[in-house]
């Protein structure tokens, strides 16, 4: 399956999109917006900060599991992945994101 962006609309009537890699997992969910037309912009944050390696920052949550944050150059936050049980697996994550943000398709989940 091809990597793509999940534009959805929350129960809250915000808008808000996740990116799947090529296996269906989700690798990066956005923050809520007020409008469709600005979670598309969100996507479009994403596919062009995304493939750059100094827009990620790798946290720990205070249960100590592992996570990052994309940013755009004024280091908003555009994205956050998933908690990861390692490391290891934060890395697998991250270079998912870095490798499919820029060419994934837009799917709008009705």
């Amino acid at each position: 399956m091809a990597a793509r962006y999940q534009l959805r609309l929350a129960a809250n009537g915000q808008h808000y999109f996740n990116l799947t890699a090529e296996n269906n997992k989700i690798v990066l969910t956005s923050e809520m917006y007020d409008s469709k037309a600005a979670a598309e912009q969100g996507i479009e944050a994403v596919r062009s900060n995304g493939p750059q390696a100094e827009r990620y920052d790798r946290r720990r949550s205070v249960d100590g599991q592992d996570y990052f944050v994309l940013q755009a150059a004024n280091h908003q936050i555009i994205g956050q992945s998933e908690m990861y049980r390692s490391s290891a697996a934060l890395e697998n994550g991250l270079q998912a994101v870095m490798r499919v943000s820029a060419e994934a398709e837009v799917f709008e989940v009705t």
